[in-house]
């Protein structure tokens, strides 16, 4: 309960989306996954927000352990990965209090956690169930407008999906397949993805970014 009014609390003071200094973060999770696999991805984001959204969000993004009471000190955490992802009921609870208390977590399916993250996410929000995310969403509609999840790299040829959870109207937590969003936010060096891939990856990364602070407002 205390972590749920500090959580309540730093959303309902915080800022207006241009104004303030505050930091994002990487979810820390268990079970043998690469929750460091992309270490460059936030810091390049915050400096694309900065430079194109006038934000001054820290480009220093330190890693959360899930079951961590300092979740509730970033507005937006992101997870991603490649592999297997493990959730302790204490874990999932405290996830849960997290989102349920203003957070907003967004999960970037690297190719081969989708089976794990779905199972686990059951643990958090168990009578919640992932649902695909209309073109129409306003979260793709914030700064830049798209239709649909840009796709940033080909995995299994699919069509790009985003997947939200959604606890009494307000997107909480939303699960980005077949995209790899974050590999576009790396340095470019790291995936050798074309100029137009990571401005199309950033800029839904900064949709993104905007939606988990002003909701469905531009």
């Amino acid at each position: 309960m205390k972590a749920l009014i500090i959580i309540t609390a730093f959303f309902v003071s915080s800022f207006t989306f241009a104004q303030g200094s505050y930091q994002i973060a990487f979810l820390k999770y268990s079970g043998g996954g690469d929750y460091y696999a992309n270490p460059t991805a936030l810091p390049n984001l915050a400096q694309f927000c900065n430079a194109n959204l006038g934000t001054t969000i820290s480009k220093e993004a330190p890693y959360v352990d899930v079951g961590s009471p300092e979740l509730s000190l970033y507005p937006f955490i992101h997870m991603t990965g490649h592999g297997n992802v493990v959730f302790s009921l204490t874990e999932a609870e405290n996830l849960r209090n997290y989102l349920v208390g203003g957070g907003f977590l967004h999960i970037d399916d690297n190719y081969g956690m989708d089976k794990f993250i779905r199972e686990e996410l059951k643990k958090v929000f168990p009578n919640n169930s992932l649902v695909e995310l209309p073109f129409s969403h306003p979260v793709f509609h914030q700064k830049y407008d798209f239709n649909g999840l840009p796709k940033i790299h080909e995995h299994d040829g699919k069509r790009p999906q985003a997947f939200g959870i959604i606890i009494e109207g307000r997107l909480v937590c939303l699960y980005t397949f077949e995209t790899d969003l974050s590999d576009g936010w790396e340095d470019q060096a790291v995936h050798n993805d074309s100029e137009e891939k990571r401005k199309q990856a950033l800029q839904m990364g900064a949709n993104i970014l905007m939606y988990a602070f002003l909701g469905s407002s531009k």
